[in-house]
């Protein structure tokens, strides 16, 4: 039932009464959530790769303890004893032995890129949605395919569709190598570099070739390290998309997760996302916003069939103790994530809240693209993609949320609102409709080229060393122009600017209870849920109307003077009856 029902005028003084026992007990505020980066240990080096090219998503998976998991020793198959000219070569070898891997693989979101929208049922996916960092991929496939589990064709123009590719395109080694050896050339369509590899052409720096056979004979099931190599470097750097998503996790203190630290629970992704024949567990284009009915075995279908709910483990009334009727009321309408996880980007490592490419095409003196850092070395300004907000430790938004989300496809027409904001996906849910609670969520502000005459989003060619690539030549004609035509769309010739929200999830970086939100946070005027409608938030001033606490007020008054005038009376009329001749009292 709905806060808007259970908080009934004649109930919210009652409501005020248990309020103030919770908040006694409770702290007051909690305390301040120090920056945790200086307990945490240095992430992963930089790969060669990430040296040479500053664009690259991919970080070097720090090595991790084997053999106390696994039944067989690699290390000894002669079929992995190499030597190995391509990544295809060592997905062959693998088949030979695991003859179902790269079909079940095949099925999966991570290799189509696309999935069925929950309500629409229409197909989205990195493949068709637009986005606020990178823009888009139809005419960026060498570079985007780099965070992909295949190899490609890496010659410009050339780019074969993943339906298209055959079973030995499939990428083993991107999840299960446990040397930390293992990467991804930038621009090379998701090949690891077999040769020395020139990068960027021209430059001097180059990549080095890796040992496809010395990874092969050590690989494992995947680490937190070796799923962060794509999901912690999401829009083009760490912690660049997501924000509660970096390589803070990758070794993280109990202060910043504790179901992630070593000395807290020490899970692995898989742990919530469950996994089986290659099919993982939980999305944001398909999530289960308000899961109940109790704990279920993670990994069963539930709803859409993600199983990466905190009912999952804790059921519909996690609290215990004193107070665990006024806290678990809540959790009916309040998602677990809004109490529990009270900022995001706590270990160290900043999030891109703000993207305008509007600012972009400026050089410096030396007739390069300029570049501008804060004072902790972070970019604030890149000549070839713009300006940059960034965000630590930061608050999030709240919104009523039911698991739908309708995403803009690219060449979808669209008109910006009344504010000249034109919202890429939106969050389905309200207060009334019985499927939503409060979420925390990060919203994105982007600015992007539109069209103005065919009122859609552009998409455009930024990744390469043609002429035409904007990171390359900062030419916002030519790089419109073939963005437009790989994606098979048309084109006005004209561009402006405009202003774009995406809306993300906030599901990790749960921090310890001690530091989960306090009564005040949001009971408050000015607090937390401000902004949250259709619901009765005690201590919040425009949930205050004077009739409305009179009457409340007045109830109270007249219950607590009828039990006084009626246990009055009946103390009178006993003290009567006792004292009257001939009672037995007397």
């Amino acid at each position: 039932m709905p806060f808007t029902h259970r908080f009934a005028p004649a109930a919210r003084f009652g409501f005020w009464l248990r309020l103030a026992a919770v908040c006694a007990v409770a702290t007051s505020a909690p305390p301040a959530l120090a920056n945790p980066a200086a307990s945490i240990p240095p992430s992963a080096p930089q790969s060669a790769m990430a040296e040479v090219d500053i664009h690259s998503p991919y970080r070097v998976v720090p090595k991790m303890p084997t053999g106390a998991k696994t039944t067989a020793d690699h290390s000894k198959f002669k079929e992995l004893q190499g030597p190995f000219k391509s990544g295809s070569e060592v997905t062959a070898a693998c088949l030979s032995c695991h003859t179902e891997a790269a079909k079940q693989i095949k099925g999966t979101i991570h290799w189509k890129w696309e999935e069925v929208e929950q309500d629409s049922k229409r197909i989205v996916g990195k493949n068709k949605v637009m986005n606020n960092f990178c823009v888009s991929t139809p005419s960026n496939q060498q570079f985007c395919t780099g965070c992909h589990v295949g190899y490609g064709d890496a010659k410009s123009g050339e780019f074969v569709a993943f339906s298209k590719r055959p079973d030995t395109d499939v990428d083993c080694l991107v999840c299960h190598d446990q040397t930390g050896k293992y990467v991804k050339a930038p621009y090379q369509s998701g090949n690891p570099p077999t040769t020395r590899i020139e990068m960027p052409p021209g430059s001097g720096k180059f990549i080095e070739p890796i040992d496809l056979a010395l990874i092969a004979q050590h690989v494992g099931a995947p680490s937190r390290a070796n799923c962060g190599t794509c999901h912690f470097n999401g829009g083009g750097g760490d912690g660049v998309k997501h924000g509660d998503l970096d390589s803070s996790l990758i070794n993280p203190p109990k202060s910043l997760d504790v179901h992630m630290a070593k000395d807290g629970l020490n899970f692995q992704c898989q742990t919530c996302h469950a996994t089986g024949g290659h099919e993982v567990s939980g999305s944001h284009y398909k999530l289960d916003a308000k899961h109940e009915g109790g704990q279920y075995v993670r990994g069963s279908q539930h709803n859409m069939g993600s199983a990466a709910s905190c009912q999952s483990c804790h059921g519909d009334t996690p609290h215990k103790g004193n107070l665990a009727q006024d806290l678990n009321m809540h959790t009916r309408n309040i998602a677990c994530q809004t109490c529990h996880i009270p900022e995001f980007a706590r270990g160290g490592v900043p999030t891109k809240m703000e993207w305008d490419y509007s600012k972009a095409g400026q050089r410096g003196p030396d007739g390069k693209p300029l570049v501008i850092k804060d004072e902790h070395g972070h970019p604030t300004y890149l000549g070839i993609k713009g300006q940059f907000k960034l965000g630590e430790n930061v608050v999030p938004d709240y919104t009523w949320f039911n698991g739908a989300v309708k995403w803009m496809n690219i060449g979808e027409n669209v008109t910006p609102n009344k504010d000249g904001v034109v919202a890429i996906n939106q969050y389905g849910g309200s207060a009334t409709d019985g499927k939503s609670r409060i979420w925390p969520v990060k919203t994105m502000k982007g600015t992007q080229p539109y069209d103005p005459e065919m009122h859609r989003l552009l998409a455009i060619h930024n990744a390469g060393f043609d002429d035409a690539a904007y990171w390359h030549t900062m030419d916002w004609q030519k790089s419109i122009a073939v963005g437009m035509k790989e994606a098979g769309l048309e084109w006005s010739g004209k561009y402006e600017f405009v202003k774009t929200t995406t809306t993300w999830p906030i599901t990790h970086m749960v921090a310890p209870k001690d530091k989960a939100l306090s009564c005040a946070q949001c009971h408050s005027n000015n607090g937390r849920l401000e902004k949250i409608d259709g619901i009765y938030i005690p201590g919040r001033d425009k949930d205050h109307q004077n009739w409305i606490e009179t009457i409340g007020l007045g109830v109270a008054g007249l219950s607590l003077a009828g039990v006084m005038v009626h246990g009055g009376i009946r103390s009178f009329l006993w003290l009567r009856r006792r004292n009257k001749p001939g009672s037995k009292s007397h």
